[in-house]
């Protein structure tokens, strides 16, 4: 029987070093391929395009059918899947050029990667190592989500500045849709290339209402959407638009007064919770660098293993507890 179960193990490990293999190869030659290919060019122009930036020809705009992925098989078996548009949008929304099979095959290398690691070097069981490898297939979509929101945050703080030359725009004489433009050209980015895509749809024939719209579900920002809503009234009844965006800008503006006073009364919890969650590690660092026989039982003996798990498994539940406590939203 032990023979038996050895000879699985193997088995199961070469399938996994197999798969992970594969895996790297493909997303090396998917990555050579985006960058060395000929029609490499032309998708950069068509992403520059999306974008509505560095891109003075006037032509099929309104088509932004995003790729899926480089691989035509891929492309179709992902169309398949109900919530990838999902994962689609939230890409986009990171403001990163990968595809969703970029990203895909990302985590699940990664996730073999770790798999094979923790099975074959650590010598721990297949199930233990299935754990791991799942919990690092995670990474690169918290990396992505980390990304989107850093730059939904950074036009949250950018929306102030950019209804200022908007309202002084509408002041000057400017239609609404010359001032859309003036923002995309003056403003930095990230927030520049949305309001240069919903100036170029408007030219193409949108409506303004759908084009607003598309502005607010591509950048889900509850400031914008007030932004977008106050515009879509006035052009209903009517009313000064210059004076509502006057009043949404300071509204606005003291918000993001109150939530930068509110990070600076949480700062000590933030601070309390990093403390707490680098400790444990410099203080095992530390015993191992005074004392590396006594530290050394916690990774050679089986009960110390044990604590081991147990202990990050906690540390990891204290984290999202910590973290709930500390996240104050305004």
């Amino acid at each position: 029987m032990p023979d038996i179960l050895g000879g699985n193990s193997f088995l199961i490990v070469s399938v996994l070093v197999f798969v992970a293999v594969t895996l790297l190869v493909e997303s090396l030659y998917l990555m050579w391929k985006s960058y060395r290919r000929p029609e490499a060019g032309t998708i950069e122009r068509r992403l520059q395009a999306l974008g509505a930036s560095h891109d003075n020809s006037r032509q099929t705009w309104l088509i932004k059918q995003r790729m899926l992925s480089d691989v035509p098989v891929l492309e179709r078996w992902l169309l398949r899947v109900p919530s990838v548009h999902v994962l689609q949008k939230t890409v986009y929304q990171a403001g990163m050029n990968w595809t969703v099979s970029r990203l895909l095959l990302t985590c699940a290398a990664l996730g073999g990667a770790v798999c094979m690691i923790v099975t074959s070097v650590a010598h721990r069981p297949f199930l233990v190592g299935l754990a791991a490898g799942a919990a690092a297939s995670v990474l690169p979509l918290l990396y992505v989500q980390r990304k989107r929101r850093l730059r939904l945050v950074q036009i949250e703080q950018q929306l102030p500045e950019a209804l200022d030359l908007i309202i002084r725009a509408l002041r000057a004489g400017h239609a609404f849709s010359s001032s859309l433009q003036m923002a995309g050209e003056e403003l930095p980015e990230p927030i520049a290339s949305e309001f240069r895509t919903t100036h170029d749809e408007i030219n193409f024939g949108v409506a303004l209402q759908q084009a607003l719209t598309n502005l607010s579900e591509r950048v889900p920002v509850a400031d914008l959407r007030y932004f977008v809503v106050s515009v879509l009234i006035q052009r209903e009844s009517g009313g000064n638009l210059t004076e509502v965006l006057g009043n949404l800008r300071r509204l606005i503006r003291e918000r993001l007064k109150l939530v930068a006073k509110v990070r600076v009364l949480s700062a000590e919890g933030r601070l309390s919770a990093w403390i707490l969650g680098i400790m444990p590690f410099a203080m095992a660092g530390l015993l191992n660098l005074v004392n590396p026989a006594f530290m050394s039982r916690l990774w050679t003996d089986p009960i110390g293993i044990a604590i081991i798990e147990y202990m990050l498994t906690l540390m990891a539940v204290g984290v999202l507890i910590l973290r709930k406590i500390i996240k104050i939203r305004v």
